[in-house]
């Protein structure tokens, strides 16, 4: 059993780049030269590895890096009956960098959503039996089904009132988290990047154009969120991760926290809040005062480049940070994920685990232990 329990100085957001042997195996799979349990035997291998690396580097809480999955999203929405994944939007695509142009599929919602079978369970017990630490879950947000079609998403046969789609998401997350508690896990964090489109003046002006009104919507987003964590078990840790897009090293969205600080910081019932902070992209600290008593892991080291970050850099935004939230509140991470995506941001595997190990540095300097 982990030595250990949430909330953790040091911790990091989730993905990691894919091994090359990862990599081979889906290539394989997709050419037909490699069956699906052979491949699920080589991500078993390659999870393992990963574990080892996080936990040599210090780490309280490891993840499978999201290894199985094409990207953050795809696989777990597209697990999800009645939903169907469709041509992208060339309005949504990314920005900056290599990963510029990269744009995400759409979702559509054909049939009633419902529960049947756990998705990530199987994935989390391989993770958990091959970890001596905390085995942390990410689940893609439930705004990702809806946002980038709006209302639209549902098809109005099966949903002719929009309430009861957003109430067959809830019961759909609520019992995946469930299955997850069920089976053991302690940590989850779901991943809420859509609502960073929300502080950037170009996505809000687009979601006007799309008939929505933005703060509405947002809320909306919050009060999903805690629909869907509202049965979670009383020793279940969970998280909401916040970034602006990390697509081969690319984003999607700029702009500070203060537009959707006072909307989701008080309202979001989590214990913690991952927030992208690694540049100036993401704005001061000063909308942290509206935080209803989370945590906050800072993402101050990036995952989107290569060089690390000054420790002396890294310890004076922390202490700046500490000015609007109290220093016993905060942690540390990566901005992102290394590999949002399946090909994975713009350094190696050497520059993945210095950033990592960096993190824990930095962490156990500015605060002596990891465990909070």
């Amino acid at each position: 059993m982990p030595a250990s329990k949430p909330f953790f100085r040091a911790d990091h957001v989730g993905s990691l780049l894919r091994p090359r042997s990862v990599q081979d195996a889906r290539a394989a799979l997709r050419a037909g030269t490699l069956s699906a349990p052979d491949q699920r035997c080589i991500e078993d291998t390659a999870v393992a590895e990963l574990v080892r690396h996080q936990e040599a580097a210090g780490l309280r809480a490891v993840t499978d890096g999201e290894v199985r999955r094409e990207n953050w999203w795809l696989d777990f929405i597209r697990a999800i009956p009645g939903v169907s994944i469709e041509s992208p939007v060339v309005a949504n695509s990314f920005t900056i960098g290599s990963g510029a142009g990269h744009v995400p599929l759409n979702v559509a919602v054909r049939d009633r959503i419902q529960w049947r079978v756990p998705v990530l369970v199987d994935d989390f017990k391989a993770l958990a039996a091959c970890s001596r630490t905390m085995a942390k879950v990410t689940i893609p947000g439930p705004s990702r089904i809806h946002f980038h079609a709006g209302d639209a998403v549902a098809d109005p046969a099966v949903y002719p009132d929009i309430g009861q789609f957003w109430d067959d998401v809830a019961a759909f997350y609520r019992a995946e988290i469930r299955a997850l508690e069920q089976a053991g896990c302690r940590y989850i964090q779901i991943d809420d990047p859509v609502m960073s489109y929300f502080v950037d003046p170009d996505h809000r002006a687009r979601i006007v154009q799309r008939g929505l009104d933005p703060d509405a919507t947002l809320r909306l987003y919050v009060e999903v969120i805690n629909a869907c964590i509202s049965e979670r078990a009383p020793g279940t840790y969970l998280t909401v991760h916040i970034c602006r897009g990390n697509a081969r090293s690319s984003w999607a969205a700029s702009g500070g926290y203060e537009s959707i600080a006072p909307i989701v910081f008080p309202n979001l019932n989590v214990d913690a809040l991952f927030l992208e902070y690694d540049d100036d992209r993401s704005g001061d600290f000063g909308p942290l005062e509206h935080l209803g008593g989370q945590k906050v892991v800072l993402g101050l080291l990036t995952s989107k480049k290569p060089a690390l970050e000054p420790r002396a850099k890294l310890l004076a935004r922390v202490e700046e940070a500490a000015r609007v939230v109290p220093i016993n509140r905060l942690g540390l991470s990566p901005q992102c994920g290394f590999a949002s995506t399946e090909d994975g941001n713009l350094l190696t595997e050497a520059d993945q685990w210095a950033k990592l190990a960096l993190t824990v540095a930095t962490a156990r300097e500015i605060w002596g232990e990891i465990e909070a």
